[in-house]
């Protein structure tokens, strides 16, 4: 092996295994988001069952179900429990008690596990589905699954965002490139009609409120509460400069789903004990390019390994080498974003400029499959990132939004989230 292999390698196994800084407590008094507090566990996912694109929401009064999903890096099984927080629109706790917006115990063990199959990497599959025999759900909102260490629940490992809907409004967004601050260049607005024709409301004006996401990042979500006007059973979310969003870019796409062949953005794969190692290509900042469209899964990924009959557990962790040629930015940092990092800024996927090779370089260790991401820039001291430095802003892009409208009437104690609604950009 080329001594530049064995040396991004050993630079790779220091990145990968540094202890996780953050804890739930440290979090405590910030919204809760999807994530792992331990290096140990991997690959969360959360997915409605049947609908495997589709945002992590169900239908509270159907027989829809949510699965979720993780890996623990071990060769032993844990003892698992899991708790549901509900919360309002905002992602932190409502005022309900466990007995008003759960059916049934809430402390229950995680049963459904299997260990890897012929893989380097070993590890432990585990995964859950909601509701269940053990517990069902009372009311619609936005709900977290907490994971932890049997009869530990103050060591909280992980945690996954999820949210449950009562089918009572039509909820109709629209999106535009032809927005109030320019006219089909770099942004996208969206617009929201609701019909609650069937649904009493008593002052739309202080009683709602409307979180819309693009691609479902967390950082950039935009709640609004005040309509621009009510025509009868009609709510209109118009020309509101809130709901103006960045266009951005196509997802970028990689594929490793085996071993004897390179994939779809990979230059090279090569094997050094203990993992597989996957080189993507080398990529350019697109700031400057034109436009090309790809069809993309707007920012997931899928758990695939050619030939397995079972995935989840016959799919391999590589080590994944992420490269960005490009001049040093300033003024901030770049991260990779998308589903495969939770949408999160952490040092975990913070690209790292290597003065050396002139390049920005990162490595994450990630089960075989397909994946989605994208370059951000986050600004220092800003809390929302930003496309253009690195992916540019495109009006032709096409973005999934993800329209959630709550209500909560006079006396109520939390946000019941009565519809949904979903648009597509480029449609």
């Amino acid at each position: 092996m080329k001594p530049a292999h064995i040396l991004r390698v050993l630079l790779a196994a220091i990145v990968l295994w540094t202890p996780c800084a953050l804890t739930a407590q440290s979090l405590s008094d910030q919204p809760y988001e999807t994530r792992s507090f331990s290096d140990r566990f991997k690959t969360l996912r959360t997915q409605v069952e049947g609908r495997e694109l589709f945002p992590p929401i169900i239908d509270l009064n159907t027989n829809e179900h949510i699965t979720i999903s993780f890996d623990e890096m071990t060769e032993e099984v844990s003892y698992l429990q899991y708790s549901l927080v509900h919360c309002n629109a905002d992602w932190r706790p409502s005022a309900l008690s466990d007995l008003e917006y759960l059916d049934g115990f809430n402390t229950n063990p995680i049963e459904e596990f299997d260990f890897s199959m012929a893989t380097f990497a070993h590890y432990v599959h585990y995964s859950l589905t909601l509701p269940n025999e053990d517990v069902q759900f009372k009311v619609s909102g936005n709900y977290v699954l907490l994971v932890y260490p049997e009869n530990e629940p103050e060591r909280v490992l992980l945690q996954v965002c999820f949210s449950v809907y009562e089918n009572n409004i039509l909820v109709a967004p629209s999106v535009t490139s032809r927005t109030d601050i320019d006219y089909n260049r770099e942004h996208q607005q969206v617009s929201v009609t609701l019909n609650a024709n069937n649904y009493r409301i008593q002052n739309p004006y202080n009683e709602l409120k409307v979180s819309v996401t693009q691609n479902g990042r967390r950082d950039n979500e935009v709640i609004v509460n005040r309509p621009l006007r009510v025509q009868g059973s009609q709510i209109f979310f118009d020309h509101d400069r809130n709901l103006i969003f960045e266009a951005g870019n196509e997802f970028r796409r990689f594929e490793m789903v085996a071993t004897r062949y390179a994939g779809l953005g990979v230059s090279n794969i090569y094997h050094f004990d203990p993992y597989y190692h996957v080189e993507l290509t080398p990529v350019k900042p697109r700031s400057e390019s034109s436009y090309l469209y790809d069809q993309t899964q707007n920012g997931r990924f899928v758990i695939r390994q050619s030939g397995a009959s079972d995935s989840d557990t016959e799919a391999d962790y590589f080590v994944v080498h992420f490269t960005l040629d490009s001049d040093p930015i300033p003024g901030g940092k770049i991260y990779i974003d998308g589903e495969l990092t939770n949408h999160l800024y952490s040092p975990y996927n913070e690209m790292v400029y290597n003065p050396q090779t002139e390049q920005y370089e990162k490595t994450l260790l990630l089960k075989q499959g397909s994946y989605n991401y994208q370059y951000l820039f986050l600004p220092d001291g800003a809390r929302t990132a930003t496309a253009a430095p690195v992916e540019g802003n495109y009006y032709q892009t096409v973005n999934e939004y993800l329209v959630k409208v709550y209500h909560r009437a006079p006396g109520e104690r939390y946000d019941r989230l009565i519809g949904i609604g979903m648009s597509y950009s480029g449609r």
